[in-house]
């Protein structure tokens, strides 16, 4: 295994904040040619390090330290009455882990979801090669689960399987389905995943307390904040 001492580390030039306008941002990343085994991924993951496309990365900014790391842990976790009632709204759906997305079908329904659903992000707009390095570049530790009513593709969630739990990576979904709260239902599966996995967490990525689009992730609770070097529960 690599001792984490002995990555390569690299740190990004400033740039605008995506999330606080007012913000500038940077982040620290591990050499994206390294080979990093599963166990050192797992290892970074547990200090706050996140994953997009080949590059495994951890908010490093000067003037700013709004970013978060969030998980939830699995066996206390107490679904809501809305996340009861998502679960049942999408009881109909099949649910499979594919070895692939990239596919035109799958990637139609990213383009789809992107145009509807983030005309202001950095992901607009959508095209196959942004959707290959982004999401179905092929990394050892990633799992991709997909949701279909009677065959028809409804939504797709990635994920990173890791020694203490799975990592949400990103999830897409057909915004038509709007009763369905997908997005919400790819959370909900995915902590389901991890449990039938005997795994602890669903890692969530960052929250930030002042930003809207990041609200929803205290919304999985009891939840754990990476804060001061050490994971701390919210209930």
């Amino acid at each position: 295994m690599t001792d984490l001492a002995d990555l390569k580390l690299f740190v990004t030039s400033e740039h605008d904040c995506s999330y606080l306008p007012s913000e500038q941002a940077a982040s620290i990343f591990v050499d994206p040619y390294t080979d990093l085994e599963n166990q050192t991924f797992s290892q970074l993951s547990e200090i706050g390090f996140r994953r997009s496309g080949k590059h495994v990365y951890r908010p490093h900014c000067s003037n700013c330290n709004a970013c978060i790391a969030i998980r939830v842990p699995i066996t206390s976790f107490k679904p809501n009455k809305s996340q009861r009632r998502c679960m049942q709204k999408n009881s109909d759906l099949s649910h499979e882990v594919i070895p692939s997305i990239d596919t035109d079908e799958h990637y139609e329904l990213y383009r789809r979801y992107i145009e509807l659903r983030h005309k202001d992000g950095d992901m607009y707009p959508p095209s196959r090669e942004q959707y290959h390095d982004f999401l179905s570049i092929q990394f050892n530790a990633t799992r991709y689960l997909e949701f279909r009513e009677k065959g028809k593709l409804l939504a797709v969630a990635v994920s990173d399987l890791l020694d203490s739990g799975l990592s949400a990576v990103y999830t897409f979904f057909d915004g038509s389905q709007t009763k369905r709260s997908l997005g919400v239902y790819g959370v909900l599966f995915q902590i389901q995943h991890a449990k039938e996995l005997g795994l602890p967490y669903l890692y969530l990525g960052y929250w930030i307390k002042e930003c809207q689009k990041m609200s929803y992730k205290v919304n999985y609770r009891p939840f754990q904040l990476y804060i001061n070097n050490q994971w701390v529960t919210f209930n």
